[in-house]
């Protein structure tokens, strides 16, 4: 079994006048290849838990191995290039540069590996076939709609095929059109090129295209379960968690598939 994500009893403790801890020896696995939500109420932990797995933020305890490796041990310059190379980051704001094109930011990672102009045009077009902004490259970011921004986004974060991609609330700024087409491009992507995708969301329709969704609540893994045939049965079991979760109404939508 290739796991390509371990996380092993991990730990982490805000310290403050009142000290938080956020997260509770949590452990699981993500193989190669899979599709995997985290899912919690606000405050859960599903934040810290997805910063301290990107490096952002370093656990107390416990180890995260990506690939085998502990990024968590390197020095720093080791670090940003593991990062670089292992890594591909999806958020809710998309964090495209207004100052370049779509095509120019898609590029950014092959641009930071000084990659051969040549092969970065190249890997550039593949990659904008195969997710359908072919015309929109030469466009600047606000000249395109939320939805393609975070196409060109999720383009941008596997065009160097990394290890992993991490995504925090890729859908959270979009109207449920968009939300779809972005959640399609993220499942053709895993399914047709074996992107291992590793997805923080509250919206019970995006986790519905995962094929396992991980559910913590106050730190701690509160249940998993894992998509069979039908997406529709999945939408409802994952309703069903999150109503026993309980949380706040808005970390629930309504919306039917």
């Amino acid at each position: 079994m290739d796991y390509m994500l371990i996380v092993k009893n991990i730990n982490k403790t805000y310290k403050g006048q009142v000290s938080h801890q956020a997260l509770k020896n949590i452990s699981f696995n993500v193989e190669e290849g899979e599709f995997t939500a985290i899912m919690g109420p606000s405050g859960s932990g599903k934040t810290t838990l997805l910063n301290i797995i990107s490096t952002i933020d370093r656990p107390d305890s416990g180890d995260i191995l990506i690939r085998g490796e502990d990024p968590h041990h390197l020095k720093r310059a080791k670090l940003a290039q593991f990062r670089r190379k292992q890594l591909g980051f999806v958020f809710q704001d998309f964090n495209l540069l207004d100052t370049l094109t779509i095509g120019e930011n898609i590029m950014l990672p092959l641009t930071l590996e000084n990659e051969r102009p040549s092969i970065m045009e190249e890997k550039l077009q593949a990659i904008a076939e195969r997710l359908g902004i072919e015309s929109l490259l030469n466009k600047r970011t606000f000249e395109v709609s939320g939805g393609q921004r975070q196409r060109a986004a999720i383009a941008r974060a596997v065009i160097h095929k990394p290890a992993l991609i991490l995504a925090d609330e890729p859908t959270g700024n979009l109207d449920s059109k968009a939300s779809k087409d972005v959640m399609e491009t993220m499942q053709h992507l895993n399914e047709n090129d074996n992107v291992t995708t590793l997805m923080v969301t509250h919206d019970p329709v995006a986790a519905s295209y995962c094929r396992r969704v991980i559910f913590i609540k106050d730190g701690t893994l509160f249940n998993e379960i894992h998509r069979g045939a039908n997406r529709q049965v999945f939408y409802e079991e994952i309703l069903n968690v999150l109503s026993m979760l309980g949380g706040n109404a808005n970390d629930l939508s309504s919306v039917r598939l």
